[in-house]
């Protein structure tokens, strides 16, 4: 058995990340390796990754199964790799810390079996902390990113630019009454 955790700040309301991170086609984009993801019913879904250790790599057929959706704090899920005695599961828990932040925490936990499970797990033990903390990095990045381009300009700098430009009109004219007077 593998675990491994990480915990990320998000600079997003938990509304936002959760518009994110309910639909299981973005958790599957974000995966290294990711090739394709297959939605078969609302909890189901089949992705295929590539993956590699050292010069190893090997295309993988994961069946992953979402055990409970609660909206906007909590995921949990397991997951089947086609063809390969491996299983696993693992959450997603978000918390709100500030309207626009919110902190997550990710673990996940494999399960190998069979003769070569001892074999499987010494090569994967340092690849699954990487392969988390990629994720993490990935999954900040789309939803801060998607966050700053759906966000409205600030309503003071829309203040702001509008003072500035009346404020200009108002200088040239100034301007030029001064122009005027001074010639008369």
């Amino acid at each position: 058995m593998i675990e491994t955790e990480q915990s990320i700040s998000i600079g997003s309301a938990i509304e936002a990340v959760w518009e994110y991170v309910a639909d299981i086609r973005n958790w599957a984009a974000l995966m290294p390796g990711s090739q394709s993801c297959a939605v078969l019913n609302r909890d189901d879904s089949r992705w295929t990754l590539k993956v590699g250790a050292g010069g190893l790599v090997k295309t993988v057929v994961v069946l992953v199964h979402v055990e409970r959706w609660n909206a906007p704090a909590e995921v949990t899920f397991s997951y089947a790799l086609q063809g390969d005695p491996v299983v696993g599961r693992g959450s997603y828990n978000a918390s709100r810390v500030s309207d626009h932040k919110t902190e997550v925490t990710l673990k996940l936990r494999v399960d190998g079996s069979g003769p070569m499970s001892r074999l499987w797990e010494a090569m994967s033990t340092p690849l699954l902390p990487q392969l988390a903390k990629s994720f993490s990095g990935r999954l900040k990045a789309e939803i801060e990113g998607a966050t700053r381009a759906a966000r409205p300009p600030a309503a003071s700098s829309e203040r702001k630019s509008v003072l500035r430009g009346l404020g200009r009109r108002l200088l040239v004219r100034w301007r030029a009454i001064i122009r005027s007077a001074s010639q008369q």
